[in-house]
């Protein structure tokens, strides 16, 4: 895959002006293309489309390194400090967490902030960073590099 890659993702929302005013209001997201019963979405470049549905869906968690991980839930992978930006950001609005920022993984490979919060539907959405990129993808048994 290249660079100009970009995912598409759609989710079910209960209240399509209460999801406009979070994705736009707290996280920051432009608005596109639009119907009576869904509304499109920049997330950093990446289109996610909010559909007004009967059914917003599972409620199940998962442990992860002491906390319970909402599934399903979706996000972005940011720069370091682009997450303590908006983890500040959402911090200084009083935002409901469902996982509070905090680092994960400290002295691993995979060390990273992370944060998990809830739309006005219930969808859980991750914002995470790695302390080293290169380790994104790296097995857990791999010790991080040292650095001089």
């Amino acid at each position: 895959m290249t660079a100009r890659c970009r995912f598409h993702l759609a989710f079910p929302v209960s209240d399509l002006a209460a999801t406009e005013t979070f994705y736009v209001d707290r996280l920051g997201c432009r608005t596109g293309r639009r119907s009576e019963r869904w509304i499109d979405f920049d997330l950093d470049g990446h289109q996610i489309t909010a559909h007004l549905a009967d059914d917003c869906g599972d409620r199940s968690t998962n442990a992860v390194d002491g906390d319970q991980v909402p599934v399903p839930h979706f996000g972005l992978i940011l720069s370091w400090d682009d997450w303590q930006a908006l983890a500040s950001r959402l911090e200084g609005l009083q935002t409901d967490f469902v996982i509070s920022p905090r680092t994960r993984f400290a002295g691993q490979a995979g060390e990273q902030a992370t944060m998990f919060l809830r739309d006005p539907s219930g969808n859980a959405l991750e914002f995470k960073a790695f302390r080293d990129d290169s380790h994104i993808f790296a097995p857990q048994d791999t010790a991080p590099e040292s650095s001089a």
